[in-house]
């Protein structure tokens, strides 16, 4: 099957000057095929009607000579006709025992056919009336009336055989006429194929370019119009794609840009006031989250805006080829706004991937308890090397939206923490909600590497758990060894203070 389709890593210009030649090298091929058969078969019907008359006519004018036995005027008569005429090879007369009177054969004549053309010799009688009906003798006759004659006996043969070369000589000469035009047309049509494929694979090669730098990030492509009909459109809509995603990259840029500058600025504020130090990570952690919804509502509402409107004009490009007479270069067109139409679904994806982490949506819609379940069903799916299992306990319906959010984070980064460093085969989160003791227990285990609590130094993850614990009046604790794994319990209090 994929020697059947050798063509389909053809370049498009290959295609193209495959497509404007197949005909042309079919129809130079069966003209060739047809002017030579047709030239061959006009040598040898002609040379078999020649052979035919010319054995005819020297039967009929040499019955008298065969007769009388004077070949000698005969020969002579047929030396000329061999020697005027380079089509015969031999004339041979032969008598009815089939003995061969006279041989004449040509000087000039290279080869012969592999038969000859006979024509009987008969002996004829004519009927001459030398009275009237009256009985009384002719005076004269009519010249319009001819005697009658009447074929009496055989008396020998006449054969022809003819020579094919001088003709064919002639025919071919003709036909290397025939062949030089049409090698000149199938000339003048590969040239024309050649300019036709560059006037197609040119534009579609810049604008193959400029694709390549837009998926390289390089949203600020000027790709000039250069052509009209479909290719034409499909570079406008490049142009225009590339001027809306590289607006939008720069003025999410921008914003994020100065978020995060309040942001650092918020955060060192806090951490010089050792004594706020708590209350101001919660209120940072909770201008982050604002932030973070900010945000992914801008990318929702702008980028993947942006990114749909792509799309539909990358849906109108193949609507449009898909109302064109279907060929390869139609099939190419249609596969590049497939291809356009795919990278913005998976820039769209993307966007909504990073929507979901700066702001799980599901823990609006679910709770603590469903986002953490929904969670760690992803995390099972998605890394099949490790195996993510939840267990809990009690209503979480009545926790404040701050306390889950702190709590859904903190377990976002213990698995990511087991994911990078861990190693590990199993994980397990646990939650509780006791109301009695107005707690939420929060444990994560696993069977990882795990590390020396007492040695080894807390990174950037751990820190941050810690923060966000502390911020919320919350305790946390790390159990490990080394080649024992984890275990992490966290308790966070659901007083109303906190959670309101």
């Amino acid at each position: 099957m994929k020697k059947l389709r050798f063509w389909q890593s053809w370049s498009i210009g290959t295609r193209m000057a495959f497509i404007t030649m197949l005909p042309v090298v079919f129809l130079f091929t069966s003209f060739v095929g047809y002017s030579w058969y047709s030239h061959r078969a006009q040598v040898a019907e002609e040379l078999a009607e020649r052979g035919r008359i010319l054995a005819k006519a020297l039967a009929e004018t040499s019955e008298y000579n065969v007769i009388s036995g004077n070949l000698a005027d005969l020969r002579l008569t047929i030396n000329g006709l061999v020697q005027s005429d380079k089509s015969i090879y031999r004339i041979d007369v032969v008598d009815v025992n089939q003995k061969v009177a006279i041989t004449v054969a040509s000087q000039a004549a290279v080869d012969a056919e592999n038969r000859y053309y006979e024509a009987p010799i008969m002996k004829q009688v004519t009927w001459i009336n030398l009275f009237s009906d009256n009985g009384v003798p002719h005076v004269s006759g009519s010249s319009d009336t001819k005697p009658p004659t009447f074929p009496t006996e055989l008396v020998g043969y006449v054969r022809v055989t003819m020579s094919p070369s001088n003709m064919l000589d002639k025919q071919a000469r003709r036909f290397q006429i025939e062949l030089a035009m049409a090698a000149l047309a199938l000339a003048v049509s590969g040239a024309l194929a050649y300019f036709l494929a560059r006037s197609l694979t040119i534009p579609l090669n810049s604008s193959i370019g400029a694709l390549r730098e837009i998926r390289g990030g390089n949203y600020r492509v000027a790709l000039a119009v250069t052509t009209g009909g479909e290719v034409g459109e499909l570079q406008e809509s490049i142009t225009e794609m590339s001027v809306a995603l590289g607006q939008s990259r720069q003025d999410l840029e921008n914003k994020v840009a100065e978020r995060t500058k309040d942001l650092v600025e918020s955060r060192n504020e806090a951490l010089r006031a050792d004594a706020d130090k708590r209350k101001l990570i919660q209120k940072v952690n909770s201008i982050v989250e604002d932030e973070r919804k900010s945000i992914a509502i801008e990318i929702h509402d702008e980028l993947n805006a942006s990114l749909i409107a792509a799309r539909l004009e990358s849906q109108s490009i193949l609507h449009l080829a898909s109302k064109l007479e279907a060929n390869p270069t139609i099939e190419e067109i249609k596969a590049k706004s497939a291809a356009i139409t795919k990278l913005t679904l998976d820039l769209y994806a993307s966007g909504r991937r990073l929507v979901r982490r700066l702001r799980p949506e599901v823990l609006d819609m679910l709770g603590l308890h469903g986002a953490v379940e929904e969670m760690i069903r992803h995390y099972d799916t998605a890394h099949p090397e490790c195996r993510f299992e939840f267990h809990s306990e009690g209503d979480f319906t009545g926790l404040g939206n701050e306390l889950a959010i702190s709590a859904y984070r903190i377990i976002q980064e213990a698995l990511s923490n087991i994911l990078k460093h861990a190693g590990a085969t199993h994980a397990q989160v646990t939650l509780t909600l006791s109301d009695a003791e107005h707690m939420l227990h929060i444990e994560i285990d696993d069977d990882g590497a795990g590390f020396s609590t007492g040695s080894t130094s807390s990174g950037i993850g751990i820190i941050g758990m810690r923060e966000r614990v502390y911020a919320l009046g919350g305790k946390i604790e790390f159990s490990s060894e080394p080649d024992r794994g984890t275990v992490i319990s966290i308790s966070l209090p659901t007083r109303e203070e906190i959670i309101a």
